[in-house]
């Protein structure tokens, strides 16, 4: 996979958009998914966005017998971290580098820009975001965790630690189990990131609930200019 060709869905709220949101769908689905969001984050009261929905590229999932689908990485096991993907989590992590720096081309700067994710493109969210030398305007993490944990303390860099960090999740989730995102927010929370950590009584997905905290979460992070 080049990280130059990921596709993408676009929707702009309005003309000359200020900030722009990068959306990460999960194992099998694609960029659609997230789209019938947008309306229910209220985006008439938010500053003009860019919303976009890349889809991952389409590879053998292990876990699913080899069946290939839209994947940011393989998934060996359904305990997840024990044995991780790690050249696929590298290069989808090049894909979404790619696409922020398009953004600033276009006239985004990173520090306009959201990175959000659900389930396998939150740990890309995560994965990504706090390896990035220049600071986001927010990060959404949803129903995930954060992967190659060994590595992160050396790999982390200082640009985000005061970023705001929404990370929601189900206590019901029998795909991402809870005790896992809930680890990950313990650990960015040992190590001083600016997260906060939601629970929601459903299963792996999201609900109105999520979505209206979502949207108080974009509305006090990426104020009107």
């Amino acid at each position: 996979m080049s990280s130059t060709t990921l596709e993408c869905i676009e929707i702009e709220t309005r003309e000359k958009p200020e900030y722009a949101v990068i959306w990460l769908h999960g194992l099998g689905a694609d960029g659609n998914d997230f789209v019938p969001v947008i309306p229910e984050l209220k985006p008439d009261q938010l500053p003009a966005i860019r919303f976009i929905f890349p889809h991952a590229p389409t590879r053998p999932v292990t876990i699913n017998n080899g069946m290939r689908m839209r994947a940011w990485y393989d998934i060996f096991t359904t305990e997840l971290v024990q044995r991780e993907d790690e050249d696929g989590i590298r290069e989808s992590e090049s894909a979404i580098r790619s696409l922020i720096a398009r953004e600033n081309i276009r006239g985004i700067p990173t520090q306009n820009i959201v990175l959000a994710g659900f389930s396998q493109g939150c740990a890309m969210t995560l994965h990504t975001g706090l390896r990035l030398d220049e600071r986001l305007a927010g990060i959404i993490a949803l129903s995930g965790y954060l992967p190659l944990q060994d590595k992160f303390p050396t790999e982390r860099k200082t640009a985000n630690e005061a970023t705001p960090i929404f990370m929601g999740h189900g206590t019901m989730d029998p795909v991402v189990a809870i005790s896992r995102g809930e680890a990950s927010y313990e650990l960015l929370k040992g190590l001083g990131y600016a997260v906060q950590w939601h629970t929601y009584a459903m299963p792996h997905s999201v609900c109105a609930e999520e979505i209206q905290d979502i949207a108080q979460f974009l509305h006090q992070h990426l104020a009107t200019k």
